[in-house]
């Protein structure tokens, strides 16, 4: 189905301001046809002056009579002439009206929609006397609002102009409203309002009062007679109860003539935030810790490497050293990031500088490089993969500039797709041995590459020689073909 903003650059030659006006009407309308009780309707006239539909809204706190969607379907002859007529005389108008579907006759209410310069669009009230609610004091109030509301539309008064809020989350009618005069006293609170005013301990009749007066919050509603503009806020009302608020003014002449409080109550939403926030936090010291006992580990166990004589045990000690501060640092990075995710990036960077102290020498002066992203990983990816990482660097040192070499240059570049990551380890050293064979590598390094690459992460992982092209790729220009060597990774995200 066509959006309305769709629909206007098709059909229409309505200016960038005039199509802002109207989305910012189809924006706050849940709240007029909540209040009217009916579905409203926008109808749009094209460059031909046939009139479409360019938008529709059912009400929460009524019956609708329109059971498939009417966007982007054309007007009947009767619907085009009473549009056609409110649209030049800018007028409301109203008419009875036959339409395809309905067995009963539609009350349509016609109100123009006035934009900058002039009428932009109609919009309908429509409702069958079959349907509608019997009027009582709730729905004669709320049809009076919608009435002043509706003036304000032809007026070009209604939408307030600015910056549009954002309304997913802010209060509706049918949560609770509180109906104001022109000097913010309470014409009229419906039984949710009064409801929502007991919790919070006001139990005194509202009508003829201030909100202040009763001891309420009344901000929004002071800001918004003030700015002649909604306004939007939420407070605890009392250490309990947490309300969210929203004051609407009723505008004529530039002067507030009354306004609109809707309230609700989302405490118990808080709740949870509070409860998430809270395990968020737990989540985030216990990485903390986590990362603390770890580097402990590796403090206590480079205390006993210098315990030791023999120099394989102190290279298998420092090894393991080296493992433990790769997990420690994810460890890190999750207890600053909040959530489970982590961007990948910023345990690369660490890892780099970790390899930097650990593995290169004045006489192998050797650089390391990282390009690309490689978005957010979650814990359980992000772990081994960065013990993958950490093994390949040591492997491309070792087997890539021996001891007594000139260096070089160590890429690692990250790249993929929501489907799939791909991370390349380029070294510009010593070319791999032609009968390498990763499935006969018998080095512990290479053994802990290949079981968490293929079973841990489900990736696949290929160690091959380098070509030309791969250097260049990596901006790593001037190597011979041949030298150096390419290890790919790919993993499902």
């Amino acid at each position: 189905m066509a959006t309305l903003a769709e629909l206007v650059r098709q059909h229409t030659e309505l200016s960038k301001e005039d199509a802002s006006h109207l989305q910012q009407l189809v924006g706050e309308w849940g709240m007029l046809a909540d209040l009217c009780f009916a579905d409203l309707v926008l109808y749009l006239r094209d460059t031909e002056g046939k009139w479409l539909v360019g938008a529709q809204v059912r009400p929460a706190t009524g019956q609708t009579i329109h059971r498939s969607d009417l966007v982007d379907t054309p007007a009947s002859e009767e619907e085009s002439a009473l549009l056609e007529s409110t649209f030049t005389s800018q007028r409301i108008s109203e008419a009875e009206l036959d339409k395809v579907g309905i067995d009963d006759s539609v009350h349509v209410l016609a109100i123009p929609v006035r934009g900058e310069t002039g009428p932009v669009a109609v919009m309908t009230r429509e409702w069958s006397s079959k349907t509608s609610r019997q009027p009582g004091e709730l729905e004669r109030t709320y049809l009076s609002i919608f009435q002043r509301f509706a003036e304000m539309i032809a007026g070009g008064a209604f939408p307030f102009a600015g910056r549009a809020a954002d309304l997913s989350a802010a209060p509706r009618v049918g949560d609770g409203a509180i109906v104001l005069d022109e000097n913010a006293r309470v014409r009229y609170a419906s039984p949710n309002a009064v409801s929502a005013l007991h919790r919070v301990g006001i139990s005194a009749n509202a009508v003829g009062q201030t909100l202040s007066e009763l001891g309420f919050f009344d901000s929004p509603v002071r800001q918004a007679f003030e700015r002649l503009e909604p306004v939007i806020e939420e407070f605890d009302q009392t250490a309990d109860v947490t309300l969210l608020v929203r004051c609407i003014p009723i505008v004529a002449d530039e002067v507030a003539t009354g306004g609109m409080v809707l309230l609700r109550d989302v405490t118990e939403v808080r709740r949870r935030d509070r409860m998430l926030l809270s395990k968020d936090a737990t989540i985030r010291e216990i990485h903390h810790r986590v990362k603390n006992n770890l580097q402990t580990i590796s403090s206590l166990l480079r205390l006993q490497a210098r315990r030791l004589s023999s120099p394989e045990a102190k290279a298998a000690v420092q090894e393991s050293v080296r493992r433990i501060r790769t997990i420690a640092l994810v460890h890190e990075t999750l207890s600053r990031e909040p959530g489970d995710d982590v961007a990948f990036i910023e345990i690369v960077r660490p890892l780099l500088r970790l390899a930097e102290e650990s593995l290169q020498s004045p006489d192998r002066p050797v650089r390391f490089v990282v390009g690309g992203d490689g978005g957010r990983l979650p814990a359980t990816i992000a772990t081994p993969l960065s013990v993958v990482l950490t093994e390949l660097l040591q492997n491309a040192v070792d087997h890539g500039f021996p001891e007594g070499s000139d260096g070089g240059v160590v890429v690692v570049q990250l790249d993929g797709d929501d489907e799939e990551m791909h991370i390349t380890v380029v070294n510009d050293g010593h070319p791999l041995d032609p009968g390498f064979d990763l499935d006969a590598a018998t080095g512990l390094g290479l053994s802990i590459v290949r079981t968490l690459v293929t079973t841990e992460l489900n990736g696949t992982i290929e160690i091959r020689p380098g070509r030309a092209e791969d250097f260049v790729a990596v901006e790593i220009e001037g190597r011979p073909r041949g030298g150096g060597t390419v290890v790919e990774l790919r993993l499902p995200r």
